[in-house]
């Protein structure tokens, strides 16, 4: 991206304006610092006003415009919203939820990913806009579609139906393979043939579990097919790098698998800038996009220079907080910063969304922030910060099958994968620690602690990794809800874990959750508080949402649970493991216990930590320390180095509420050679 500069700018829809706007676009672009510009993504009408014929003079006008004020052109494939003329000709194209009802034209996203018809029409217009502009000066990056899956993850029509059937026959061979994995004994449930499985449509109650996990599996890779297509169409003519703008934890997309088909991983983000967690939830999207591309740079292809406008109550960002979270991705892998959009709209779904360039024009705030930035992104170019990698030495695992199955109806109590998940994140950044995201089968050797949050779906493979990490000198911390089932979504009988119940020292005997009467209907009930105690804890703590009775085998007790059922019965446990340890979690901890929990850990495993001041964040990249103020108030830095930006001492340097520092300092900033070698 970009070689030696940070990629600046954001989406830029010209079609939306006349012609004689265009110029002044591009000036004001070069007086913002604007280099990339993201063209053509909701084009497909414009560019192909009927069918089979094609307008390419205004966009040719634009793309020269562009290439002569030097911005450079993320161009996309315009087949993220099908024109209306297409959805009236072939209205079987239409996405159909599970009910029934078939969605209509009048918004976006409305096309079925497994329709022949879309998909064919969709590499017509792919190959038409390569042609035209593969060898154009002025390309930079190809976009291909939009935010797969955003408002159409799942479609549950016939042609949806006949793909899937492809899928399962590719995924189980025979019919009887499937019955098994499916467990179609229970509830009369045997299919004598795959024409006779349907997608999980609306049903009179529980759906098959596996066929709902097998049927989020499909859909995550019908779109990953979608994507496909138009990549083969693009590389028959171009080498150009080719990108898809992803977003962060979306539940509907398992993004490990996406990651290795696109050339720069990119991202769109949105934090709410009125919850107060959204600094820290905002550093662990950040983290999780740096690993999907193996800790390589990557892009954020959106955000909002302020307010958005699609929640309930849309708060704008604070003066100086678009240029924190800015370089809060910087600081966390990102090589550009890009926004939606350029031009704040005047008509349209999103005219209320906010824009580099806003209503109010350039005598705003958010055109001087904007400007800004664009100017002191282009000054760092060669301060070590670009094209380098962060810093980590603890990773979590992420698991998007166990995200999908975990949150199904049918099960012991309702827990939200991606909560649990942000405990352990917000402990972990509060102690001071870096993370990386992993999966269970990646190569940990390089990290001193991994954490495996509620990786309930697991198979042998994965659950042999982590003993094997454990017991080559890892710290493994696993939680309550791992390893209960197989890939298949069987049962792991006799004390679920697996072989995990060798590793931590133990197994589960029963599942025993707080509960209250089901009292929905009248408003419900709050359940009863939980209570552990245990040094690692900090003493007596508080938990909540699930308790289970746990059975020691060879671990050690580091907490207990205190009254109720589970009285006296194990709540943290520990275990030798070969030349490491590993550690279970049978209890949602408060956010205090977790966190001393975690500055134990990291402690016992040798784990490098960062500063820590209230209200900051600290991240190191390529030797830098970059710091960023998300609180209400001034706090004084006491750091060696100096700041890059204003040069000032990192001794007693006052950093204002979301203000920036980027110290430099005498500090081993290569990274090891053993995270090297498995970075690189």
């Amino acid at each position: 991206m970009l070689g030696r500069r940070f990629a600046f700018g954001g989406d830029y829809n010209p079609e939306q304006w006349p012609a004689e706007v265009w110029p002044e676009d591009v000036s004001l672009m070069n007086r913002a610092g604007v280099n990339l510009a993201s063209v053509g993504i909701f084009s497909w009408a414009r560019i192909e006003p009927r069918d089979g014929e094609f307008d390419f003079a205004w966009l040719d006008e634009v793309l020269e415009l562009l290439h002569a004020g030097g911005v450079r052109v993320d161009l996309a494939t315009a087949t993220a919203s099908p024109p209306p003329w297409l959805l009236v000709k072939h209205p079987e194209m239409r996405p159909q939820l599970e009910d029934g009802t078939r969605l209509s034209s009048g918004s976006r996203q409305a096309y079925c990913p497994s329709s022949p018809v879309y998909r064919r029409h969709a590499e017509r217009l792919v190959r038409a806009i390569v042609d035209r502009y593969a060898d154009h000066p002025a390309l930079e990056l190809w976009h291909v579609n939009n935010e797969y899956g955003c408002h159409v993850s799942h479609c549950y029509c016939d042609a949806s139906a006949d793909a899937f059937r492809v899928f399962l026959r590719d995924r189980y061979g025979d019919i009887d393979r499937l019955n098994e994995a499916w467990g179609t004994a229970f509830w009369s449930q045997r299919y004598d043939s795959f024409d006779e499985i349907l997608p999980p449509r609306s049903a009179p109650t529980f759906k098959n579990p596996t066929q709902l996990l097998d049927f989020d599996r499909f859909s995550s890779r019908e779109l990953l097919e979608c994507y496909r297509a138009e990549v083969r169409v693009i590389r028959e003519r171009s080498s150009v790098p080719i990108t898809t703008n992803f977003m962060g934890f979306f539940k509907a997309v398992d993004y490990w698998a996406w990651a290795p088909e696109v050339d720069v991983v990119s991202d769109d983000s949105y934090p709410d800038p009125a919850d107060p967690l959204a600094p820290v939830f905002g550093a662990m999207q950040r983290d999780l996009l740096r690993s999907l591309g193996g800790g390589k740079p990557w892009l954020l292809m959106e955000q909002s220079p302020s307010a958005v406008n699609w929640r309930e109550r849309n708060a704008a960002k604070r003066p100086g907080q678009m240029r924190a979270w800015s370089y809060q991705c910087v600081g966390r892998g990102a090589d550009g910063i890009l926004f939606f959009q350029w031009r704040q709209a005047k008509a349209g779904a999103e005219k209320f969304h906010a824009g580099m360039l806003p209503h109010g024009g350039t005598d705003t705030r958010v055109f001087r922030e904007v400007e800004a930035l664009g100017a002191e992104l282009a000054s760092l170019a060669s301060s070590g910060l670009l094209g380098s990698r962060v810093e980590a030495d603890v990773a979590v695992v992420f698991d998007w099958d166990s995200w999908w199955a975990l949150e199904q109806e049918a099960a012991p109590t309702r827990l939200s994968y991606l909560e649990g998940v942000f405990s352990w994140y917000r402990a972990l950044a509060a102690a001071g620690v870096t993370v990386d995201f992993v999966r269970a089968t990646d190569d940990l050797s390089a990290y001193r602690l991994v954490v495996v949050p509620h990786l309930l779906v697991a198979g042998d493979r994965q659950l042999e990794a982590l003993d094997a990490y454990a017991a080559a000198g890892g710290t493994l911390i696993a939680t309550y809800q791992t390893a209960v089932t197989d890939e298949d979504l069987h049962i792991r009988t006799g004390g679920y874990l697996g072989v995990l119940q060798d590793t931590l020292g133990l197994w589960v005997e029963e599942f025993t959750p707080p509960a209250a009467p089901d009292l929905a209907a009248r408003g419900g009930t709050p359940p009863p508080a939980l209570a552990v105690e245990g040094d690692v804890l900090g003493g007596r703590a508080e938990a909540g949402l699930w308790a289970e009775v746990v059975r020691v085998t060879a671990a050690r007790v580091e907490a207990a649970f205190v009254g109720g059922v589970e009285a006296g019965r194990p709540a943290v446990t520990s275990n030798a493991r070969g030349a490491g340890s590993a550690w279970y979690v049978a209890t949602q901890l408060s956010d205090d216990a977790l966190l001393h929990l975690v500055l134990h850990l990291a402690e016992l495993a040798g784990v490098e930590r960062l500063p820590r001041v209230d209200g900051v964040e600290f991240v190191r990249r390529g030797g830098l320390l970059v710091a960023v103020n998300h609180g209400e108030e001034a706090v004084t830095l006491d750091e060696p180095g100096e700041d890059v930006l204003t040069g000032a001492p990192g001794r007693e340097l006052e950093l204002g509420p979301q203000g920036v520092a980027i110290l430099r300092q005498a500090h081993c900033g290569d990274l090891d050679g053993t995270r090297r070698a498995r970075l690189e």
